[in-house]
């Protein structure tokens, strides 16, 4: 099967967030998927939810689009679905 341009950089895409995500997680400690609540005692749903919410609104508030506000937003996402065992979406193809 021969891969096209765009799904090579599908590819990289992904394997490059992965490998993002992972040394986030070892960095903090797995902080978005168990949190420590010692100030906040939100779940770990409803924290990553906040993160999100900060997030679109950084990127709502200013002038460019970063990088990093994607790249974090994209994370939060996958972080839910890891969150909530959606980890397959073969369910979801047509």
């Amino acid at each position: 099967m021969e891969i096209n341009d765009s799904q090579k950089d599908i590819i990289e895409t992904c394997g490059s967030l992965k490998r993002f995500l992972l040394e986030k997680n070892k960095r903090y400690g797995n902080s978005a998927l168990e949190p420590i609540n010692i100030f906040s005692k939100l779940s770990s749903e409803e924290g990553i939810k906040l993160r999100m919410d900060d997030k679109v609104k950084r990127i709502k508030n200013s002038d460019e689009l970063r990088k990093n506000d994607v790249v974090d937003l994209t994370g939060y996402l996958i972080l839910m679905c890891v969150h909530k065992k959606w980890t397959n979406f073969d369910d979801l193809l047509d």
